[in-house]
């Protein structure tokens, strides 16, 4: 305008005033514009950044969930009671119900069941309650059905007793190859729900069906997904299902920081235009209008460092999720490689048996063929290779035994070799920590009704957590001592390390109880269960001062 005015009064063509005019007009509309486009598509860019974090933190935190109640089922399915309830034909059992319910409460689970071929409930962890499911028969659910031709089951409905939806994980049970029933642990999502729900964020788990399944809106369950239109849609996919979980973000407030930058430029602009129309008339309210301009661009400031702080902490978030999710994906990687290790083992034990043999035939022969001139020496070596040979193939012997599967059948079995065996498998670890071993005289007859490699993977885990008790002692030392009459054979197995409080005692034969790093919580569980079936008992003595923790192996003497 004051342009405009100087050049009226210079004698500026007319024309000019339409042309600073329409310039005006433009720079006011186009900034705007531009400025609304750009923040709209950065603000939309960070809200699909949030939300594919979030939906990548709860699919981690769904995943395991699923992983430990499968873990859950999959253990059970296993165990000596629930087989031995089963092979009974009891219409229930109250002990095994007690003890579904303490598993239930120690995993969170909302209800576990056990029933038997035909769909029958025999026991609950809900076995005390009115709406308990002992007698109820669920032969027609999909996850039983499924249970039995494939061996585990998976289905999401609602209870046909307590009328709650929530998923259904089922897993075999089987006996000499044929199943004879099927563990059952049911999950509710409700406490996940709520979680969800008070986040502005939609999120929804769907299923093979596209139909949702878990949501933070309840009211959508068993529909379709909702429009998208003014929504972020952010897919991530389950492990180990055809489920997706999917987080819609509403946009509306990328719009209003878009509507309020343009607003701010828009506003820029007008004073811009007003500070310039005025500048020449009056510099009193110039200088006002200056001060309060200052004053604007403080607080923008303010704003925009307030916001990149903000930002910044959400980067450090995201960046702290992607490291644990990197950890998790390495902790995967390094099972997959024990258990490939594993069978590595085996493998090149198997296949070391031939040249052994074949070494062992030349010795023989070499030693068979020397002149009756042959130094002596030379009829040393070959009989110290043949030696060798046969202490490579007791090794490898022993290594291709335990990896090999149980076969369920108890027969005799020498303690004494047994022992030796444990050792010798155990012997690289005794080797590195010079660990100090006492050991029981024990007559080759003294035999116990068991099964070799069951009977070592019971010893070798004993071992193996004696062994890890003593990291840090300084003389660690462990000894095993025996006692037996026409019945029974006892071994104790005793270390030097700090022992087991009282807390930790109690909850040593719990599963997934564990305080090792890396350890899972059921070697000793596997180890106690193994021991009843061969009509034993896996016990741990009361503490005693100065002592570590002594473990009670009791076993029936054949």
């Amino acid at each position: 305008m004051s342009v405009t005015a100087r050049h009226a009064d210079s004698g500026s063509p007319p024309f000019r005033r339409p042309v600073v005019i329409a310039l005006s007009i433009l720079l006011m509309l186009t900034v705007p514009l531009a400025t609304w486009h750009l923040t709209e598509r950065a603000a939309v860019a960070r809200l699909t950044q949030a939300a594919l974090a979030t939906a990548q933190t709860r699919a981690l935190a769904l995943d395991s969930i699923l992983d430990r109640q499968r873990a859950v089922a999959t253990v059970l399915s296993v165990d000596q009671q629930v087989v031995a309830t089963l092979r009974a034909g009891r219409l229930s059992d109250p002990d095994v119900s007690a003890k579904l319910d303490l598993l239930r409460e120690e995993t969170q689970s909302s209800v576990i069941y056990l029933m038997d071929a035909s769909g029958r409930t025999v026991a609950a962890s809900n076995w005390d309650r009115p709406e308990s499911f002992v007698g109820h028969d669920y032969g027609f659910r999909d996850y039983f059905q499924q249970a039995i031709r494939q061996g585990t089951g998976q289905e999401y409905a609602l209870g046909t007793v307590s009328g709650r939806h929530g998923l259904y994980l089922a897993h075999d049970i089987r006996d000499a190859g044929r199943p004879i029933g099927v563990i059952v642990v049911k999950i509710e999502f409700d406490q996940l729900e709520r979680a969800w729900a008070r986040d502005s964020d939609a999120t929804f788990v769907l299923g093979d069906d596209d139909r949702v399944l878990i949501t933070s809106r309840p009211r959508l369950r068993f529909q379709t997904l909702p429009s998208s239109r003014g929504l972020v849609t952010t897919r991530v996919p389950l492990r180990r299902s055809d489920w997706r979980l999917v987080v819609q973000t509403p946009t509306a407030g990328a719009r209003r920081i878009a509507g309020l930058a343009a607003g701010t430029a828009l506003l820029v602009v007008l004073l811009g235009g007003i500070v310039a129309a005025l500048t020449a008339a009056r510099m009193r309210r110039t200088a006002r209008q200056a001060r309060a301009q200052a004053a604007y661009r403080a607080d923008l400031e303010d704003a925009v460092q307030a916001r990149t702080r903000a930002l910044s902490d959400e980067m450090r978030e995201r960046k702290a999720a992607e490291q644990r999710l990197i950890r998790l994906q390495s902790d995967l990687v390094q099972a997959n490689k024990l258990a490939t290790l594993g069978q590595i083992t085996a493998g090149v034990a198997h296949e070391l048996n031939q040249p052994l043999a074949t070494i062992r035939l030349l010795a023989e022969n070499g030693r068979a063929l020397l002149p009756a001139q042959a130094t002596q020496a030379t009829g040393d070596n070959l009989t110290r290779i043949i030696g060798m040979t046969d202490r490579i193939a007791v090794i490898t012997d022993r290594l291709r035994g335990f990896s090999r599967k149980a076969t369920g059948t108890l027969q005799p079995v020498s303690l004494d070799q047994a022992i030796q065996a444990s050792l010798m498998l155990t012997a690289s670890r005794r080797r590195a920590s010079a660990m100090r071993f006492d050991l029981p005289e024990l007559p080759d007859d003294l035999c116990v009704r068991a099964e070799s490699v069951r009977l070592e993977q019971i010893l070798v885990n004993l071992l193996t957590n004696a062994h890890d008790a003593q990291e840090d002692c300084a003389a660690p030392w462990i000894r095993l001592a025996a006692s037996w009459d026409t019945d029974a054979v006892t071994l104790t197995v005793t270390d030097n390390g700090p022992g087991l409080d009282a807390e930790g005692a109690a909850r040593l034969f719990t599963p997934f109880a564990t305080d090792k790093p890396q350890g899972m919580g059921l070697g000793l569980v596997i180890s106690r269960d193994i021991a009843r079936d061969f009509g034993g008992d896996l016990t741990l003595d009361p503490a005693s001062p100065g002592q570590g923790a002594t473990f009670r192996l009791t076993l029936r003497r054949a």
